[in-house]
């Protein structure tokens, strides 16, 4: 909280949301019609030698239509993303265009940091799934376009449900924490052998988040107010809670520390995980067979409503670059449908667009094409300026409930008063 409190009383003292105020460009902006100058751009994907590969592709087929621009990229990871975007907001330096993630906008948009792009909403939808263009919108005006999903949902194998006696993925609450108990195999020790639900090896509160929002919650009302601590969050939360402290369906620490995604399920060490859609790769890589032998199941997480995660990837230019033609050129053209379906498949993640359900890539992966026939259940985090002050404390929030150390209720009270000091801080 306090980098992000730095930084942007660092942009405040430099005056540079100044071009939000005014409404025209800013001084030294390029307002001719020929696209031309070098922009920066940050990037969190295409990571590592293939994915740095794979953009320079990219930028060479955008320079060939816009031969008068050169693209420098700067390499970094979700990780180290706000404190680099914060950080050259602050310095006076922004990068023309930046690539966020899925619930950053409202933060960043509030302050004045981003252009509006100028798209039509309404034109976007017959591209993108409502829920898809919904995140990059802000008070109406469209600041970012979507490049790439993360989604988040239920995953399963289909022989180890058989084995069971199960024939169906579960339907609700009660039938996953059934299900997870008849799944769940302890050795005579009583060690965990088989998690009958994995719920510890995605993000804690991306997994609560899709809970919540399968029970029927919310995190934030319209208007801005905290909501995640209702009743249907409260249950959500207890779910997770039962699932590890009642049902014994998974132990804390029974997941590896840093493995890839998916690697219990992978390994037959868990029957049913709250998993991401890449763990398609992991299959790929080291269980071949349980794609070729249709041992892999889906199912959206549901109890009042079903739903699915998403998150991702999307483009956004700075309200102050010089180079805006140039740098809503870039934007549009990685949003575009060869280079969106390049950086997906470098990932292995979900094409936002549309029309790319139809490509081999995506009739090729029946995660991502699973993930993609259920966008209209899908749930995106976010929602107010204050998200990304907010956001961090949930892992810890969660962790006390899982460990016995609070109630559901409690975890949550006091989680939502901290958020709503920080949303009335930000206004």
């Amino acid at each position: 909280m306090g980098l992000l409190r730095t930084a942007w009383a660092g942009v405040l003292a430099l005056g540079l949301l100044g071009v939000a105020a005014c409404g025209g460009p800013a001084p030294g902006q390029n307002t001719s019609t020929e696209i031309t100058g070098e922009i920066r751009m940050l990037t969190p994907i295409f990571e590592g030698a293939e994915g740095q590969k794979v953009l320079d592709g990219l930028i060479a087929d955008f320079k060939k239509q816009h031969p008068g621009v050169t693209v420098v990229p700067d390499y970094t990871t979700y990780a180290k993303l706000n404190e680099k975007l914060t950080t050259s907001i602050a310095s006076g330096r922004p990068y023309d265009v930046m690539l966020m993630g899925v619930g950053w906008i409202p933060p960043f948009a509030a302050k004045g940091v981003l252009a509006d792009l100028g798209e039509d909403k309404a034109q976007l939808t017959s591209l993108y799934d409502q829920r898809v263009v919904d995140p990059g919108v802000y008070d109406g005006k469209v600041y970012a376009l979507p490049i790439m999903l993360d989604t988040r949902y239920g995953i399963y194998r289909k022989d180890l449900f058989a084995a069971a006696g199960l024939s169906a993925p579960p339907k609700n609450f009660d039938e996953l924490r059934d299900y997870a108990r008849k799944l769940t195999v302890r050795d005579s020790s009583g060690k965990l052998t088989r998690a009958g639900l994995d719920i510890l090896s995605i993000d804690l509160r991306q997994g609560f988040e899709t809970f919540l929002w399968a029970n029927g919650g919310d995190l934030f009302t319209p208007d801005g107010k905290v909501a995640f601590n209702s009743e249907k969050g409260v249950g959500a939360l207890q779910l997770m809670a039962d699932v590890i402290r009642t049902d014994k369906s998974e132990d804390v620490g029974f997941t590896e520390a840093g493995a890839a995604t998916g690697v219990p399920l992978v390994q037959g060490r868990a029957a049913m995980m709250l998993g991401h859609n890449n763990t398609w790769l992991e299959l790929e890589k080291n269980a071949p067979e349980l794609i070729k032998d249709d041992k892999i199941g889906f199912f959206t997480i549901a109890n009042e409503r079903p739903a699915i995660f998403q998150g991702g990837t999307i483009a956004t230019v700075s309200a102050k670059s010089k180079q805006l033609p140039a740098a809503k050129a870039l934007v549009k053209y990685l949003a575009s449908s060869e280079p969106a379906l390049a950086a997906n498949e470098q990932r292995g993640n979900v094409p936002a667009l549309k029309s790319l359900v139809t490509s081999d890539y995506v009739k090729n992966n029946k995660s991502v094409q699973f993930a993609m026939e259920n966008l209209d259940v899908a749930y995106s985090e976010g929602g107010v300026p204050a998200w990304l002050e907010i956001r961090g404390d949930f892992k810890s929030t969660i962790e006390s409930v899982l460990l016995g150390r609070k109630t559901a209720k409690q975890a949550l009270d006091d989680l939502a008063e901290k958020a709503t000091a920080a949303i009335a801080a930000g206004r």
